[in-house]
């Protein structure tokens, strides 16, 4: 009686026991055979969305990999102020290939632009940043800027970044890493990295010995700047911005140290006295510089010193939210800004070579980037033309990279900018890069939109 309960149609008392019997093993057949086509349809499936993935993925490296070709644009090659008009620019492997005023047939597989008379330029160079993870070196590099010099950042995490970004791991700038700040008191987390140095802790770290072993220890590391704080450092309400910290001998120390191992040197100098000394210890470059006097500048200007104000850094101070966000810098700043301005006018006079910078993070709370320090920078007298270059071909002068970026020319990186105003004629257009192309690969493309 089970199978008359559970399968009727193998039921005992049934006449047609036999036909119902066979009956049965076809549909059973029958439902077997559906059972196997739609399995054999769900690999078929499975195999078609995988193969469909793999091109994909494929086409989109392909894609990241394949040539450009822009057409119709207005060259800006950050070295001269003419404009190579209506013409054509063709990337292939990362590099400039070619630029023309004729037509460029495009290679197979290349992606074309049509830039319709829009302005295509270098890639921005920010000469100081802190860049202390990913998603800020990303926030840079989606404003527009493909290289950038950090300028202190705890355990080499610059380093670290530096070489990601060369093996192209990660969105972001070409980094220049100078891992820690040389200074009085250095970062806890120096000793960290070097517990060998735990006599130094809680001690005023000077001398030329102390100098020459801590350019030692950036070396090791491989990087690629020293910076050194020669004056007490702005934003700390308790410090004051021109307290010198290290004297000629020292400076003369560190910059000799380092460049046995091909590193300059970069010093972070509010006050006149710890400025001077770091010019006449031959640093290549000046940070800040707010209170330098015209005799420091003159000798900037004779040694080929390179100044990079970061004015806009200090307006920050003076403004709620931001990098700074506390009520004595901003009164500090009220007072920096005026002479921060006024120095660089000064500079800029006296033929001193300026450089551009931010000197922010990038971090989740800053409203700093690179075309405030542009705007500042033509405040002061500097031309459009200058103030271009400031952040393209002069900053790659001054960190030594102009041998692959920093202009747009044959066999240079392809780090470029498309935007849509001419910045020779209002700055202000770099605000809005349409495109960002870095090392080759196109990071932004608002070109559609």
């Amino acid at each position: 009686m089970y199978f008359q309960y559970s399968c009727p149609m193998f039921s005992m008392e049934s006449e047609n026991f036999q036909w119902k019997t066979s009956n049965a093993f076809d549909k059973c057949n029958k439902i077997k055979q559906k059972i196997m086509n739609k399995r054999k349809h769900f690999h078929l499936c499975c195999a078609v969305f995988l193969i469909s993935g793999l091109l994909f993925f494929s086409s989109l490296s392909a894609q990241e990999n394949a040539p450009i070709l822009f057409t119709n644009a207005n060259i800006i090659d950050g070295v001269s102020d003419k404009i190579i008009s209506n013409a054509s620019l063709l990337v292939e492997n990362g590099k400039i290939k070619t630029i023309s005023t004729s037509p460029i047939e495009a290679p197979s597989g290349a992606q074309v632009f049509d830039l319709q008379g829009k302005h295509l330029m270098p890639g921005l160079i920010d000469a100081h940043v802190h860049l202390r993870d990913f998603a800020s070196a990303e926030r840079a590099l989606v404003s527009g800027v493909t290289t950038a010099r950090s300028m202190g950042v705890s355990h080499f995490m610059d380093v670290g970044m530096r070489e990601l970004s060369k093996a192209g791991k990660i969105d972001a700038p070409e980094v220049l890493a100078a891992g820690y700040h040389i200074r009085l008191r250095p970062a806890d987390e120096l000793f960290m990295n070097h517990p060998e140095l735990h006599d130094w802790i809680g001690k005023d770290v000077k001398g030329v010995e102390a100098m020459k072993k801590l350019a030692d220890i950036m070396a090791s590391h491989k990087v690629d700047w020293i910076k050194t704080n020669a004056t007490a450092r702005a934003g700390l309400p308790q410090t004051d911005p021109r307290e010198p910290y290290y004297i000629e001998s020292e400076m003369k120390a560190l910059v000799s140290a380092g460049a046995q191992n091909n590193i300059p040197v970069a010093a972070h100098a509010h006050g006149d006295e710890g400025g001077r000394a770091a010019v006449l210890g031959g640093v290549r470059s000046i940070e800040h510089g707010t209170y330098l006097s015209e005799e420091t500048l003159k000798l900037m200007a004779e040694r080929g010193t390179y100044l990079v104000p970061t004015i806009a850094v200090v307006n920050d101070l003076t403004e709620p939210g931001g990098d700074y966000d506390q009520p004595l810098l901003m009164i500090r700043g009220r007072h920096m800004l005026p002479r921060v301005r006024a120095m660089a006018r000064n500079a800029h006079r006296l033929g001193v070579k300026i450089v551009a910078a931010t000197d922010t993070g990038y971090g989740a709370n800053s409203t700093l980037r690179l075309g405030q320090e542009l705007e500042e920078l033509v405040g002061i007298g500097m031309s459009n033309l200058e103030v271009i270059q400031a952040a393209t071909s002069r900053a790659a002068e001054l960190l030594r990279v102009d041998d692959h970026t920093g202009k747009i020319a044959e066999g240079m990186d392809a780090d470029l900018l498309i935007i849509e105003r001419n910045p020779l004629e209002n700055i202000g257009a770099v605000y809005d890069p349409l495109m960002i192309v870095n090392d080759g690969k196109i990071i932004v493309n608002r070109l559609t939109w």
